[in-house]
């Protein structure tokens, strides 16, 4: 393949243009782009080849089952105490500048929707709106090998950002979702996962709505500049 200008400022703007939708439409994906996406995705290095990446694409009922199921275990408080995370997608203790970066996304979100600091209903709300894939008619559910170590993982988040890209070179929009980690005992159980995998992360695919405010939040990126340096 020859690179010409065009097809860089095409790369670019298929990476660039890419930032978490949080409002779909109704309007349907095509089985066959979602699996020319994956085709695209699994391009993705793997250390020797293992292509450690696992995906259950759920739409219409199937969807609506899973989301269901999770919906009545987060919104009840005793039930939802009993799940745990699969992995520490987050570190345990917070610094500067990461959780500066977390706060600073989450409250220009709930400033976006109206949500004040003190309104734990509706925040509670919003967050269960990650199980509805945020009303995307495609939900995508990412599982690894157990016996997979580190290595994969990272690997894992070289095809997840794939998806995201090729997704966009086609029109589409992605949110990808850690918050199902919580679940994913639930989600092995409706999905009748093999006892040797655990859910990655989940991400929802669609249309995105340009009518929904919350779609205009664009995260801020700090400058190359900034976390790189020159050794020569």
């Amino acid at each position: 393949m020859t690179i010409t200008p065009e097809t860089t400022a095409a790369v670019d703007a298929a990476i660039t243009s890419r930032h978490s939708m949080r409002a779909f439409l109704p309007t349907p994906v095509p089985r066959e782009t979602v699996l020319q996406i994956l085709d695209v995705a699994a391009r993705a290095p793997s250390g020797t080849n293992t292509q450690p990446w696992k995906v259950t694409v759920l739409t219409g009922g199937a969807k609506q089952r899973l989301s269901a199921a999770i919906r009545a275990a987060y919104d009840d408080p005793v039930e939802r105490a009993r799940h745990t995370e699969a992995y520490n997608y987050y570190p345990t203790e917070w610094v500067s500048p990461y959780i500066d970066r977390r706060r600073k996304v989450g409250w220009d979100l709930y400033g976006l929707l109206g949500i004040a600091k003190t309104d734990k209903a509706r925040m509670h709300l919003q967050h269960a709106r990650n199980y509805d894939f945020f009303d995307a008619p495609v939900g995508l559910i990412f599982t690894i090998d157990r016996i997979l170590q580190q290595g994969s993982w990272l690997d894992y988040g070289m095809f997840l950002q794939n998806i995201m890209v090729a997704a966009r070179g086609r029109g589409l929009d992605t949110c990808p979702q850690a918050a199902f980690t919580q679940f994913h005992r639930l989600i092995a159980e409706q999905l009748a996962l093999p006892a040797g995998e655990t859910v990655v992360c989940g991400m929802a695919l669609g249309h995105a709505d340009p009518a929904a405010v919350e779609n205009t939040l664009v995260t801020t990126r700090e400058p190359a500049a900034a976390f790189t340096r020159f050794l020569e």
